[in-house]
């Protein structure tokens, strides 16, 4: 049955089939497993090196004499899981197993910094997981934010995650407020409500639209006839919250734009760009934007000395270029 599958997505597939499997007790049939699934189409093959029982507190240690048995098998690329838990790990699994490459789930989850060979603090990698959690919100929150706008505020200043997690409960109160006002009321559309997840359709360009030649639209002909400003319900409702809010397009500020996207730029960044360009850019410099709250060189430099006062931490040295096991080697063999 799995062979058929395997065939039939090799067969019907554009992109090579890989394929992920837990070893038997027993080596030989381990090896056959992986030779048939070769044989059906497999292109790159992931053993786990723990059988299907290990599981846990019965997962024990994973066997790299089956891992190494299957890559002298079989003549397709072989990836090991199991027992890698540092940089190290790494290395002399390439060495005993003769794989191509290495697997981490565990060890990556308790450090995810676990491939660059680095220990750092643990709030350094938290703030970094903090920052892709806000990031996501937002456009989780999308719709609901565009009426909850005080919200919005509160989620880009948040730091913890207790912090995210108050500002969710008091979406979440607000959203269900409007709920009981609204209960009993007709939906209209696909997804009316603006607290239901639903997709972010970006408006079309005005040029080309399908608008009938000559069509006025609603907003100009009441202007036209009252020779008053009409605002959106949108907008009512946003004055209904904050009186003195004003619409009139001369009184908005004015923001200097990104220098890369067009975006609004930061008024305090380094690099005159926005935040989210920001980031990539002192990411890949390993630079410091005091402006956005991005301190990546400061992280790194902290890490480095809290690493350097604890010797138990030390990496050994790199091998010397073209030594088999190398830093080089071995970390291009890991990200394949």
């Amino acid at each position: 049955m799995i062979a058929k599958r395997v065939l039939l997505a090799h067969e019907k597939l554009s992109v090579p089939v890989t394929c992920k499997i837990r070893v038997f007790p027993e080596i030989d049939k381990t090896v056959r497993y992986a030779q048939m699934l070769e044989k059906a189409g497999c292109q790159l093959l992931t053993v786990h090196g723990r059988t299907k029982e290990q599981k846990g507190p019965l997962s024990g240690a994973a066997s790299w004499e089956h891992i190494k048995a299957v890559r002298k098998a079989v003549a397709i690329p072989v990836f090991a899981n199991g027992n890698i838990q540092c940089l190290q790990d790494v290395e002399r699994c390439l060495r005993d197993t003769g794989v191509q490459g290495v697997m981490s789930a565990e060890g990556n989850l308790h450090n995810p910094a676990l491939f660059e060979g680095r220990s750092p603090a643990v709030w350094e990698l938290a703030e970094e997981y903090l920052d892709i959690v806000r990031e996501h919100l937002f456009k989780l929150w999308h719709h609901t934010l565009q009426v909850h706008q005080e919200l919005r505020e509160e989620l880009a200043k948040v730091k913890t995650l207790e912090g995210i997690a108050a500002v969710s409960q008091e979406l979440k109160l607000r959203c269900q407020e409007e709920i009981s006002r609204q209960e009993g009321a007709k939906p209209t559309g696909d997804l009316p409500f603006h607290w239901i997840c639903q997709p972010y359709i970006r408006p079309g360009p005005r040029e080309g639209s399908k608008e009938k030649a000559g069509a006025r639209s609603k907003r100009a002909l009441e202007e036209e006839e009252g020779g008053t400003e009409v605002l959106s319900k949108n907008k009512q409702k946003k004055q209904l919250r904050n009186p003195h809010k004003t619409f009139d397009p001369s009184l908005k500020p004015k923001y200097a734009k990104c220098d890369q996207c067009g975006n609004p730029k930061g008024n305090r960044c380094v690099f005159s760009l926005c935040r989210g360009c920001c980031k990539k850019r002192a990411s890949k410099e390993t630079a410091d934007c005091p402006g956005h709250g991005l301190l990546f060189k400061t992280k790194l430099e902290k890490s480095l000395a809290w690493k350097e006062a604890q010797p138990e931490l030390q990496e050994p040295q790199p091998a010397a270029p073209g030594t088999p096991g190398g830093f080089s080697e071995v970390m291009g063999s890991a990200l394949a």
